[in-house]
């Protein structure tokens, strides 16, 4: 077997005082944090495109990646090559989950069938190395963004042609997905949005992009499917605007065209920013709704305005997250996916591990801070002091619809003018930065 990564062997748990940059000083996967260990709780995910495929190339310059499991062809050659050196590296990092889109995985042919080929023989492979390393497909994609056919969209491209080439696609990557026993499908529109509206039809357009997702519905329940179905929100980049725009412009949609039960949402953190949000309010919204379903993993930067796709090293974005997903008790079958690249200079192999050791050991921190903080109670319980008004009998007459406009009137004339609480939001800042320490 081809050593891809030489010198570096198994990342283990070395403990918080440890100086060697190739141990977890935090993540101990073995750990029981809530009655489950740190591996169930945050299933961590590597993503093939970032690990294995980005060259970290930029708008101003070419790549820097030093990537000897890759020698730049198409070849099925090549693909399996890089296949080899994804799942040592998913071995020695001690990832359980991977996520793909079809053609990172996959050479583009020459037409469909070879195409289609060549992502057949490439699930084989891939199983293969499932089966002998034990490690399972978290959930896989369509990319329908990189081709020249999908400069106008693909499920809301003006071409029916093309719609039907994307329909295509998904279907295929849908059932490749399904033999690798992924645990999803994740929905993510890179290009279906507008540039301008003066050459768009918004609601030609918005219905099209539903119509593709009862379609991929339907192929769900013929095939016996049993993967969850993810809708991923971003709002723009590289189009001006995306129909996926956020968590809550994601919900509406879904109910609008009676959707809503059939998808759950892959909330990404850049993404967030990229919507003037912070992850804290995307998955606050999505947990509302009963639909927070997996996580991808990354950050932005303040200073700068598109996906820069950092690795996540705050541990107050952590700990936040983590706070939201054991609240609504774990991702179930999703999990927190590493949708995140290297910087620029750190270009040699052994940073892959450098950069998701940081992001492994700032979630597992975020973990451990976000249980203690529950196991505190101060800040639940002042939370639900807050609204401990709508506890009282004419809040849940409210609640339950046996109130009138005449019945509230009576209501506030019977009390006089209200009496207020201080919200102690500094107060709740400082006892959360406490547990920071």
């Amino acid at each position: 077997m081809s050593d891809f990564f030489p010198g570096i062997s198994a990342i283990c748990y070395a403990g918080p005082d440890s100086r060697d940059p190739m141990t977890f000083r935090h993540y101990d996967p073995d750990a029981v944090i809530e009655g489950r260990t740190m591996r169930s709780h945050l299933r961590f995910a590597s993503a093939f495109w970032h690990t294995m495929r980005n060259d970290l190339s930029d708008p101003f310059g070419t790549g820097t990646a030093i990537m000897p499991w890759d020698d730049g062809s198409e070849s099925l050659e090549n693909a399996e090559r890089r296949i080899a050196a994804f799942f040592e590296f998913l071995n020695k990092i001690g990832i359980d989950f991977y996520c793909f889109h079809d053609r990172d995985v996959a050479p583009q042919g020459n037409d469909i069938d070879e195409t289609n080929r060549n992502l057949d023989h490439i699930v084989d492979v891939l199983q293969m190395h499932q089966d002998s390393s034990g490690k399972k497909l978290l959930w896989g994609t369509a990319c329908l963004f990189a081709h020249p056919r999908y400069v106008h969209g693909a499920a809301t491209s003006c071409s029916v042609d093309v719609f039907a080439h994307a329909a295509s696609q998904v279907r295929r990557a849908i059932d490749a997905t399904h033999k690798l026993g992924g645990a999803g499908y994740v929905f993510w529109g890179g290009r279906e949005g507008y540039s301008s509206l003066i050459n768009t039809d918004m609601a030609q357009e918005r219905a099209q992009l539903a119509r593709f997702l009862e379609l991929a519905v339907d192929y769900k329940n013929r095939t016996g499917f049993p993967g969850r179905f993810y809708i991923e929100p971003k709002p723009m980049e590289p189009t001006t605007h995306q129909y996926d725009f956020d968590v809550a412009a994601c919900l509406d949609f879904l109910r609008e065209f009676d959707l809503l039960d059939e998808f759950m949402l892959n909330v990404e953190t850049n993404h967030a920013t990229l919507a003037s949000h912070s992850m804290e309010h995307e998955l606050s919204a999505a947990a509302a709704a009963g639909a927070l379903g997996s996580i991808d993993a990354n950050m932005g930067h303040e200073h700068l305005g598109w996906d820069t796709d950092h690795f996540p090293t705050d541990i107050y974005l952590t700990t936040r997250i983590m706070r939201i997903v054991l609240a609504v008790g774990g991702l179930g079958e999703g999990g927190l996916n590493f949708d995140a690249k290297r910087r620029r200079g750190s270009f040699e192999p052994e940073d892959l591990f450098h950069a998701h050791i940081a992001g492994m050991d700032a979630f597992a921190r975020g973990l451990k801070i976000a249980a203690a903080i529950r196991a505190d109670r101060r800040l639940d319980d002042a939370l639900q002091a807050r609204y401990a008004s709508w506890e009282q009998e004419i809040g849940k007459r409210i609640m339950n619809g046996e109130c009138t406009l005449e019945d509230l009137e009576s209501h506030a004339k019977s009390i006089g003018e209200p009496k207020l609480a201080s919200g102690r939001e500094e107060m709740l800042e400082s006892i959360f930065n406490d547990f920071l320490r």
